[in-house]
């Protein structure tokens, strides 16, 4: 997860990643204030926010410094502790809970949260459905959830742009949307099967975004150094998110969904 800082302006809060990693997480932090400052309302109260699998919180630390409350749970105790390091470098506090995202319910409980979080989890967890099911649970009625997976069209993409033909073509025909046994993401997803999987558990899709549609095949060296190549990219990438064709073809798919 890239580094994040907060900076607060007129009053208004908004959410920066440093560097070119700002264009990696544009796309979803963008989605997530708007989220936010909706579930918060004009008074601006202060939110619930259950982080499913938020490892060393790159989005969990952020939300906090807004002044949300923020519950991160996690597997790795490694994980926990960074997140407990990095909470106090920037002067929150974030609660730590050690478990699966298929535990949520029985570690925190039904209904508990304005706001879940499941990044980067459902392509490693043994029942996505499951885990699933367990973040709508823990939203309460009304509260949002955002889910961010690894897209399976562009597992062939970047292999074939890679020169590995193969791997491309392994990508496409699999199932799981694997290039191989060295594939170290056991489950990649297309944008029909996620949104599927969010209303199976009972969730209302009310967006869907492409994020690294552009952003991982251009070359670093084209941004190093080049404040407005990065703006320019991000608002690319921005337009292109909910493009028909183009968000398919995204190394992630964001999904914004409601109890």
């Amino acid at each position: 997860m890239t580094d994040t800082t907060e900076r607060r302006m007129g009053g208004n809060a908004t959410m920066h990643t440093r560097g070119t990693g700002r264009v990696r997480t544009a796309v979803v932090w963008d989605a997530l204030r708007r989220t936010v400052d909706e579930l918060a309302g004009p008074e601006g109260r202060a939110l619930d926010v259950i982080d499913a699998g938020g490892g060393t919180g790159g989005f969990a630390v952020p939300l906090a410094g807004l002044g949300h409350r923020v519950t991160v749970v996690d597997a790795s105790p490694d994980a926990l502790a960074a997140l407990e390091r990095r909470a106090a470098e920037a002067g929150v506090a974030v609660e730590s809970v050690q478990g699966d995202a298929g535990e949520l319910l029985d570690l925190i409980g039904p209904a508990r949260a304005d706001l879940v979080l499941c990044h980067s989890v459902l392509e490693y967890v043994d029942d996505p459905a499951a885990a699933m099911a367990a973040v709508a649970g823990a939203v309460r009625p009304g509260g949002a959830v955002s889910v961010l997976v690894a897209g399976r069209v562009a597992a062939a993409l970047h292999r074939a742009v890679g020169g590995h033909f193969d791997d491309a073509r392994r990508a496409l025909d699999d199932p799981a949307g694997r290039w191989g046994d060295r594939d170290p993401v056991p489950l990649r997803f297309t944008r029909q099967a996620l949104s599927e999987l969010a209303v199976a558990a009972g969730l209302r899709v009310t967006e869907l975004h492409g994020v690294r549609i552009f952003a991982d095949l251009v070359p670093g060296g084209v941004l190093d150094g080049d404040p407005e190549a990065v703006e320019s990219l991000i608002a690319l990438e921005s337009a292109a998110a909910v493009h028909p064709v183009l968000r398919d073809l995204a190394t992630q798919l964001h999904l914004l969904a409601r109890g």
